[in-house]
């Protein structure tokens, strides 16, 4: 508008600059007017330049007007964007919100049930408390028959009364064994009862822990260290029923029971403290899983202390510790170790070994037998070797630790490509120093096996052949 404006304006002063006169009429005024002549010259000069310096601004002022366009665009844009990032915000938001009802439910079913079985287990105690003192009068009142019936038997010489005493002291004796089998089986179901308790009191603990976690509103920080769940497991000191003998001693065991459910379950094998791992169950049976990578959400450059005791998640990213792994190892003479990969072209590949470990004297000595798989035996040069880490170097190469050249601790050679123990790597890298670094499976004389996941278990199969 303010460009028609100005156009009209001009044409405006051009019309009253040069009104309509014929050519006779303007000839006969220069002949008369010379010097009017000149001065409507002059003003045509004006003109033109008046006329220039509106076509400039209305040249200017269109620009003008396509910058602030775009920038009113660019305004939108940004606008809608956040709209969706807010609503994707909400969204997320009432998410948190249903899973924290949930988490409160569950909660609150927990702690009913909990009640329940601790309300069980003193009655219990009390049947038990009650049998014993039964089983002792019994015992007072048979040890007090049996001496009456031998002055009996002295006095009396009858062979049917003789008789009678002998079954009747049998039948005492049977009563006394059934009843010792009652409580036998009283304390093993007390046990169960117990261990059950402690399961549920773990699992309601790991519920307020995530509820906690859902709630509070903070960065998430991938750098900070994973809350440690490896520690060895302690006597709950309010109840002095927990036996820590009544723990299954493996997987396997667990498995035996009747277990079906794969997840984390405590355990005590012998010679040892009791700790958490986590099972997997299958049709076939138990493993205990040692290992696993999946994301990259924990660093595993870690110290001997760190590898020694164990670090992670056991539901996500986690190392068992090599304390815990000798410890389940030691107690069977015939353990497969399982590794299952799978790489960035979602390819999956498992390979066993017959194997076994030396303890902390000999610094976790691996020894291994290929037994079967699709994947390349890669850890032919590994058997016979101690684990090294980047604060512990035990390995076989003279100039460096290769635990602090490679990252993470593993049983290094001199040094080898194989580490499932490295560094995570998103993006498949293309130098050769920069792969070295990474999750990586590379057998004798073959080509790198660059790794997304892997996990690293233990099943015990009773017809495998033992190195000890």
């Amino acid at each position: 508008m303010r460009l028609v404006c100005l156009l009209t304006l001009l044409l405006t002063a051009l019309t009253c600059a040069f009104p309509g006169k014929n050519v006779e009429e303007e000839e006969l005024t220069v002949a008369e007017e010379p010097t009017s002549t000149k001065s409507r010259f002059a003003m045509l000069d004006d003109v033109r330049l008046l006329a220039n310096g509106l076509l400039q601004l209305g040249q200017s002022l269109r620009e003008f007007v396509h910058k602030t366009k775009g920038q009113i665009n660019d305004i939108f844009q940004k606008l809608n964007i956040f709209d969706r990032s807010f609503y994707q915000l909400s969204v997320v938001t009432s998410e948190i919100k249903e899973s924290e009802e949930e988490l409160k439910k569950t909660t609150s079913y927990l702690k009913n049930n909990n009640e329940e079985i601790k309300n069980l287990s003193l009655e219990i105690n009390t049947k038990i408390n009650s049998i014993m003192q039964e089983r002792s009068q019994l015992q007072s009142k048979v040890w007090g028959l049996e001496e009456r019936l031998s002055g009996l038997s002295e006095s009396l010489l009858s062979k049917e009364q003789l008789s009678e005493i002998s079954t009747l002291k049998e039948v005492i004796i049977a009563q006394e064994r059934s009843i010792t089998d009652l409580l036998k089986a009283v304390r093993e179901q007390h046990e169960q009862l117990n261990y059950h308790k402690n399961k549920i009191k773990s699992l309601e603990d790991k519920l307020n822990f995530a509820s906690f976690q859902d709630t509070a509103e903070q960065k998430e920080d991938s750098n900070l260290e994973a809350p440690n769940i490896f520690q060895y497991l302690t006597n709950n000191s309010t109840s002095a029923s927990i036996v820590t003998n009544g723990l299954p001693i493996d997987c396997n065991e667990i498995f035996n029971r009747g277990e079906r459910n794969s997840g984390i379950y405590p355990i005590k094998p012998n010679q040892s403290k009791p700790f958490n791992v986590y099972c997997e169950f299958t049709a076939e049976g138990a493993s205990t899983v040692i290992q696993r990578r999946q994301d990259g959400s924990v660093d595993f450059d870690q110290t001997w202390e760190k590898y020694e005791e164990g670090f992670g998640d056991l539901e996500k990213e986690f190392w068992l510790g090599l304390k815990k792994i000798y410890s389940i190892a030691r107690q069977n003479d015939s353990d497969i170790l399982q590794i299952k990969l799978e790489d960035w072209k979602e390819q999956k590949r498992s390979v066993e070994y017959q194997f076994s470990l030396q303890g902390p004297d000999s610094n976790y000595t691996l020894h291994l037998t290929h037994l079967s798989g699709n994947l390349p035996n890669a850890m032919t040069n590994h058997t016979g070797m101690k684990f090294s880490t980047k604060d512990r170097d035990n390995d076989n190469h003279t100039d460096i630790n290769c635990a602090q050249s490679y990252t993470g601790g593993w049983w290094f050679n001199a040094c080898g490509e194989t580490n499932l123990n490295g560094n995570y790597i998103w993006v498949r890298p293309m130098g050769r120093m920069v792969r070295r670094r990474g999750i990586c499976w590379k057998p004798e004389r073959g080509h790198s096996y660059h790794l997304k996941s892997t996990k690293i278990s233990i099943r015990h199969t009773p017809e495998a052949i033992s190195f000890r």
